[in-house]
């Protein structure tokens, strides 16, 4: 997935994206599974943390 990809150019861990998101690694490895359901919040934070931007587009 393309939030694996980046996390991974970043040199970061999973437990380094939560610490900075300040969430658990548990909830960075089901967001990177697919098997979560974040909040906009959530994704604005963790885009924050990677040095990216979120991009909400409707189709």
């Amino acid at each position: 997935s393309q939030l694996i990809e980046t996390r991974n150019k970043r040199g970061l861990t999973q437990a380094d994206l939560a610490k900075k998101v300040g969430t658990k690694q548990s909830a960075i490895a089901r967001l990177e599974s697919g098997n979560s359901n974040p909040s906009i919040d959530f994704l604005d934070k963790l885009t924050q943390a990677l040095g990216s931007k979120l991009i909400i587009q409707v189709q």
